[in-house]
């Protein structure tokens, strides 16, 4: 599978994200905590330059809590202020004021110094499409502000958050990049939702998907789907068995691996089939 989804749009965003960020005092960066890398723009870099950067690992609710520890560690060693959230509960989205500010603390102590003493923090929140941005928006803003949903692409012009007199948001839309450095980055946008499904062959996704956990967690799939036998099986023979034990037949007696790759892919992405993290601190 060659994925790649670059729609016009994302052009005009980035050339108006460069123009925002001399706005803004902080980049608040929302990535997937089950692909800390893959979810992770290459080109913010360049767009924000120097600007304070706050990391926050989103979903970490579906991703391995362990794993999560590491990734934590991990950026916090590369400079950045990090936090774990799951927008869509609300569960830790409460601490960003205070982490905005720490990350701030030496700017903030400048403006009081200056007299400055009301000037709000602004920050800018960015990442990759559905990873959860416009549903953090509102969940620190406590009201719906931000439009959300669970498709990509749904946010398309800036939008100014007032969260509280002291903190100012500013909203994004989600963009990738023009071409994902190697096929693996692909997989794991499509896998998590960043990637339209209508662009993506969803039975060799979920094949892919398939053999992933097979080699990472093989017990999640023993459990939910009843799987036997998995060292040596191929995705689509995962598929075709997980279709199986759940009584997916089409016509002809043939297992209906369509139906069952969208479920599988549901499952994961909600979260049933169990917590996941596809990436390791170590492959970095």
């Amino acid at each position: 599978m060659n994925i790649q989804w670059y729609p016009g749009h994302m052009t005009k965003t980035r050339r108006q994200m460069e123009a925002d960020v001399k706005l803004v005092d902080l980049v608040a960066e929302i990535v997937d905590a089950r692909i800390p890398v893959s979810s992770r723009n290459p080109d913010i870099d360049a767009m924000v330059g120097n600007r304070p950067r706050l990391i926050i690992l989103n979903r970490a609710d579906q991703a391995d809590p362990a794993m999560t520890a590491r990734w934590v560690a991990w950026f916090r060693k590369k400079g950045y202020g990090v936090m774990e959230t799951d927008a869509k509960s609300g569960r830790g989205v409460g601490q960003f004021p205070s982490a905005a500010k720490s990350v701030l603390k030496d700017k903030v102590d400048a403006w009081k110094a200056k007299g400055q003493v009301g000037r709000p923090i602004r920050a800018m929140v960015v990442g990759v499409p559905n990873v959860g941005k416009s549903t953090f928006i509102n969940k620190v803003a406590r009201r719906k502000s931000a439009k959300a949903s669970d498709c990509p692409g749904v946010t398309r012009g800036k939008q100014w958050v007032a969260v509280s007199p002291g903190l100012e948001l500013l909203d994004t839309p989600g963009i990738l990049w023009p071409k994902f450095e190697d096929q693996t980055t692909g997989l794991h946008l499509a896998f998590t939702g960043a990637v339209k499904d209508e662009v993506t062959d969803m039975e060799a996704l979920a094949c892919a998907l398939l053999e992933l956990l097979r080699d990472q967690y093989p017990l999640a799939l023993k459990e939910r789907y009843k799987l036997a036998g998995l060292d040596g099986l191929q995705g689509w023979e995962l598929l075709e068995q997980a279709a199986r034990r759940r009584g997916m037949i089409a016509g002809g007696g043939e297992a209906d691996t369509e139906r069952m790759a969208r479920v599988l892919l549901d499952e994961f992405r909600g979260g049933t089939l169990g917590r996941f993290t596809l990436e390791t601190v170590e492959s970095q």
